[in-house]
């Protein structure tokens, strides 16, 4: 049997903390509730999901360029804070040849105006944002038919 398409799930800094970090804002999933229903929603579509978390830059822009080098089928990415300022970011998603969709719990539209501003957005090929834990459940099923 052949091994099952891997989507990467990405998630930056401070999503470690989901469950308790401004619960009103982002919810009380924590991640590895969020993990755990992406799991068994991949296994529902023939995929496997390789779940990862870092509060650092240079890692996700690492597991970006690990997701193309092991031939993924697509990256959520949650680049958190690092959507609206990083450069890096958004040019290691243009340098690799694997779909990235953009995710985020809350709409960064309907908060601060410093977060309307997605460098990963810019050079991503979906968008799913402000459905809660959602988000990564709508973002998956795109990925899916990719």
């Amino acid at each position: 049997m052949s091994e099952l398409p891997t989507v990467y799930v990405l998630s930056g800094p401070n999503l470690n903390l989901l469950g308790t970090r401004e619960p009103e804002i982002y919810g009380h999933d924590t991640l590895n509730d969020i993990h755990a229903r992406l799991a068994a929603q991949a296994a529902d579509l023939g995929l496997r999901v390789e779940c990862r978390q870092t509060n650092h830059e240079g890692v996700l822009i690492d597991w970006l360029h690990e997701a193309y080098v092991e031939g993924a089928k697509a990256v959520l990415l949650n680049a958190g804070g690092y959507t609206h300022t990083s450069i890096a970011i958004h040019d290691a998603i243009k340098s690799i040849k694997v779909p990235v969709i953009e995710v985020h719990l809350s709409d960064p539209m309907q908060r601060e105006p410093f977060r309307h501003l997605s460098y990963v957005g810019m050079a991503a090929a979906l968008h799913f944002a402000g459905h809660g834990a959602n988000s990564y459940t709508l973002a998956l099923d795109a990925a899916a038919r990719l």
